[in-house]
């Protein structure tokens, strides 16, 4: 099987050399388009839906991290002669899986495609088998934790690192560099459920983990899985749960 590849570069000396001379079809990969702006970059990807997207920074239109960051894109190499931190940063925020200097050393791009396909088989057979299993133990709902998107699963791990806190959908979006009704859009599109309803879900799950340490009262694991009241956080748990709090430990407990 191989994946699919958009080329995004306005210098057509580079670009006809990584187009012709790039061993596409050895690293179990297919060239499918190539473009030298963002505008028509955004464009080709949105038609095209690649796996992966090989891309300049600093292109004519529009640059490079901001046509990512529109698309939905899988996974994404960065080509740059710059070495500005803040480039790099939002490269890393927007899950970009490597970001190679110009002028690009053949043999790396070849490594770095090359760990790349593992990593998406890896991926897709991880998520093959997780479709089999049944969800961990204590967890009510069932959530994706890792899907074929960087910049979704950029989103889960800030949920994952950041539920405690009071975050939402614009403190993730502004985190990334991105818009909130991009992200909104993006997020629904991946994981079948909105923002709010994915971080609530993950509470409620760490919550119900919680509640079977019975040191613990129902006040302190709400504000710790980072409801603001214990109301909210009864409201919510049942929502997911068909029980409250109280209900659902007391049942834990007598079964």
């Amino acid at each position: 099987m191989s994946y699919s590849v958009v080329l995004v570069e306005d210098e057509r000396l580079v670009r006809d050399d990584l187009a012709m001379n790039t061993p596409w079809r050895e690293l179990g990969l297919e060239l499918v388009g190539t473009s030298s702006d963002g505008i028509d970059g955004e464009g080709l990807i949105r038609l095209l839906n690649p796996d992966i997207v090989v891309t300049d920074i600093r292109l004519p239109g529009q640059d490079g991290l901001v046509m990512l960051s529109k698309c939905h894109v899988n996974h994404a190499v960065i080509l740059s002669g710059y070495t500005d931190f803040s480039y790099t940063r939002a490269a890393i925020r927007l899950g970009v899986w490597d970001y190679l200097q110009k002028p690009v050393d053949p043999k790396e791009l070849n490594r770095t495609l090359t760990s790349l396909v593992e990593r998406i088989r890896k991926d897709e057979l991880e998520a093959g088998f997780r479709a089999e299993e049944e969800p961990a133990e204590g967890d009510l709902v069932e959530l994706p934790r890792r899907v074929n998107n960087h910049i979704i699963n950029s989103v889960i791990n800030f949920i994952v690192n950041n539920y405690s806190s009071s975050v939402g959908l614009q403190e993730a979006a502004q985190y990334l560099g991105i818009s909130d009704s991009h992200l909104s859009r993006l997020f629904k599109e991946a994981t079948g459920m909105n923002f709010l309803h994915y971080l609530n879900a993950y509470r409620v799950n760490k919550a119900a983990r919680m509640m079977l340490d019975p040191r613990k009262n129902i006040t302190e694991v709400a504000l710790e899985c980072g409801f603001p009241s214990p109301g909210y956080f009864a409201k919510i748990f049942k929502r997911f749960s068909g029980q409250t709090p109280t209900q659902y430990r007391d049942e834990k407990s007598n079964g």
